[in-house]
């Protein structure tokens, strides 16, 4: 049994024995499946069911606060906070008043306001966008983005996270200031392959500032909060005056300080302060088809357009509508957005044929990756409830697929993620250290390093279709994109479609690059070791250095350079621990780019030690082995400046 079915049993028993009215109870979501029970949406029934769950969860996973919203046929059927806004205050969650950050649910504000543009015809979800900015975005290939690409985040753009969250208010631009920002690298053809972006959300946003001819801020504010009523929610930072009091604080983990406020440098991706109450009344309204109450802040088929499918990766898995992604959910028609901020973490899900919705925050990471994406609390909460009043129909396990075996050696290698920066050093991560290995056993059932349950299990996938794979014990999807006879895309359904696997260039891969740098690295540290080694059983047996001119320089020199390529190796190892980085540590980098030139530079002296060494009568064999093996070394490790692209130009990740 998972955990996630085990608390969904201690939530029934904990509700069978308080013998609330109204509701029944819960067995575990498979069983729910088996018996085909259904159980009522009524605010009773949810109520006891989350009441049994949340508190648990959140004690042991060390969540400070939470707020779930569940909205039904254009009413609020379901609103509660549980736990602490203010730990150290004692204040607790309202969903009334207390501020949340939803992170990148902010988008969905910002695609809600692109096609009321569109909607008043001026702007074209097909045009280029250079359109409609006074800077360029260049082609890819001869071909322009355009609105629909940064909808779908399939503009091709690579991931960037500098500056994403500055530290303070000076270093915080304004988004009129969007042309300054630096523009990430273009890695893929537009409209093929999903690569999530905050730059582009931001672009869309400067984009109905330019186009209204107001702040973005401003516009959100007028043509969305006011219709709706949305009364505690901002884009605006700072805070409005006086909204302090009631921002709930951030935490890693309810047992920790709470953090500062964080700003975020991208408005449109990612700024939003709101309420649980305030969100229910934007759920109704998509819910609605733009209108909430009398108010329409998108017409009809606008809003039936925005929420169908645009853009989808694997045919066999949920694709991409015009901001929102499609969610798995027993068969039901639910799109949705997640949103994570360092401290805040949140879910939106609309149940469209349902006409229901369901909101879940946190504001803390807690333990154990309970606030992550596709794991914890938020996926327990969504798989619960849809499992709880949206069961899927019974059903026999679909057979093994015949070519599962030959299908899984084809699939097995080494992969990358698309949202990925490939601009400079953070290649580290995704290509040296993040790469994620893809397995096939004797039975053609397949594992995904990267792929895990909510239980933070190793997933095992079984094949049922040409490519297409279901995790065995749970109803997850996994399919591959084919062409050509090889594999181009691997993804999910329980990750959303604005990310996929891709296949590593073999240059690249984990095969022998992480091998080549642990061989290298440790003939580097042998050379460095044994120099003042040596020095020091020379003097204890009274013995003098036996070269002398040149060779006693290359000898030395070689042995500086590969000092200075392990200097090199932790100063990027200690980079990566630091928490804060920015275009304040940029000066940082650069340092440590110079270190490195310099032991790309001095690797002439292990090179010309080594023509020294064979040359020169009467060096023995270990001196002229390791001659060669320094010398290897130092070339494997420009290998690794260049394929990671170590020293550039221009900082940017």
């Amino acid at each position: 049994m998972t955990r996630a079915s085990r608390i969904s049993a201690l939530a029934a028993l904990l509700f069978a024995l308080s013998g609330a009215a109204g509701a029944d109870p819960a067995p575990p979501p498979a069983v729910q499946s088996a018996w085909q029970m259904t159980h009522a949406l009524t605010a009773d029934d949810v109520g006891a069911y989350f009441d049994g769950m949340v508190p648990s969860e959140m004690e042991r996973a060390d969540i400070a606060g939470v707020v779930i919203v569940v909205v039904k046929d254009g009413q609020t059927l379901f609103e509660r906070g549980y736990g602490l806004a203010d730990v150290k205050a004692g204040r607790p969650v309202d969903p009334d008043t207390t501020l949340f950050r939803p992170g990148s649910i902010s988008k969905l504000f910002t695609w809600t306001a692109v096609m009321q543009l569109v909607e008043a015809g001026k702007l074209n979800l097909d045009a280029d966008i250079n359109k409609y900015l006074d800077f360029k975005v260049p082609p890819y290939d001869g071909a322009p983005m355009t609105m629909r690409q940064l909808m779908t985040h399939s503009g091709g753009f690579a991931d960037t996270s500098k500056d994403l969250f500055p530290p303070d208010l000076k270093h915080l631009k304004t988004l009129g200031r969007m042309r300054d920002v630096p523009m990430p690298a273009r890695i893929f053809p537009p409209g093929t392959t999903p690569a999530y972006s905050n730059y582009g959300a931001s672009l869309a946003g400067y984009i109905v500032q330019r186009v209204s001819g107001e702040r973005f801020e401003g516009y959100v504010a007028q043509h969305i909060f006011a219709p709706l009523g949305m009364t505690h929610s901002t884009f605006e930072q700072p805070l409005p005056k006086g909204w302090s009091a009631n921002m709930s604080k951030g935490y890693r983990t309810a047992s920790g300080p709470p953090g500062q406020y964080e700003l975020v440098q991208m408005p449109p991706a990612g700024a939003l302060a709101t309420t649980g109450s305030d969100l229910s009344r934007f759920m109704i309204a998509h819910l609605q088809d733009g209108e909430y109450q009398g108010q329409r802040i998108l017409g009809a088929a606008t809003a039936q357009y925005m929420h169908s499918l645009q853009f989808q990766p694997a045919p066999a898995l949920p694709g991409m509508a015009l901001g929102f992604y499609q969610e798995p959910a027993n068969g039901h028609r639910v799109i949705g957005h997640a949103g994570d901020t360092g401290q805040f973490h949140s879910d939106l899900h609309l149940y469209l044929d349902d006409h229901v919705g369901l909101y879940i925050s946190l504001n803390s990471a807690g333990t154990g990756g309970a606030g992550a994406l596709g794991s914890g609390l938020r996926t327990s909460v969504f798989r619960g409830f849809t499992d709880r009043y949206f069961p899927a129909p019974r059903s026999a396990a679909p057979p093994t697929w015949a070519d599962a075996k030959t299908d899984g050696r084809i699939l097995a290698g080494y992969y990358v993620g698309t949202g990925r920066s490939d601009a400079g050093w953070t290649r580290i991560l995704s290509f040296l250290l993040g790469q994620t290995k893809v397995s096939s056993d004797q039975d053609g059932v397949v594992t995904v390093s990267s792929y895990r349950g909510v239980n933070h299990q190793l997933q095992r996938w079984r094949e049922i279709g040409p490519f297409q794979y279901q995790a065995i014990g749970s109803a997850s999807r996994m399919a591959a994109v084919i062409k050509g006879g090889k594999v181009t895309l691997v993804m999910r359904d329980d990750y959303p479609p604005v990310e996929a696997l891709q296949p590593v260039p073999t240059a690249m891969s984990a095969v022998w690059n992480p091998p080549l740098l642990y061989v290298s690295g440790a003939i580097l540290a042998i050379a460095v070791l044994t120099w003042p080694l040596a020095a020091i059983i020379r003097r204890w047996y009274g013995h003098s250095f036996e070269l002398t001119g040149r060779a006693a320089w290359l000898y030395r020199l070689t042995r500086l350079d590969c000092l200075v390529y392990l200097a090199f190796a932790w100063l990027w190892y200690w980079l990566m621990s630091q928490r804060h980085l920015g275009s304040d540590t940029d000066w940082i980098i650069r340092l440590i780019q110079v270190v490195g030139l310099v032991a790309v530079v001095g690797t002439v002296a292990p090179i010309a030690n080594v023509g020294q060494v064979w040359n020169q009568l009467g060096r023995g064999w270990w001196a002229k082995v390791s001659s060669v093996a320094i010398a290897a070394s130092c070339l494997a490790a420009i290998w690794f400046v260049i394929s990671l692209k170590l020293i550039t130009p221009q900082i940017a990740y």
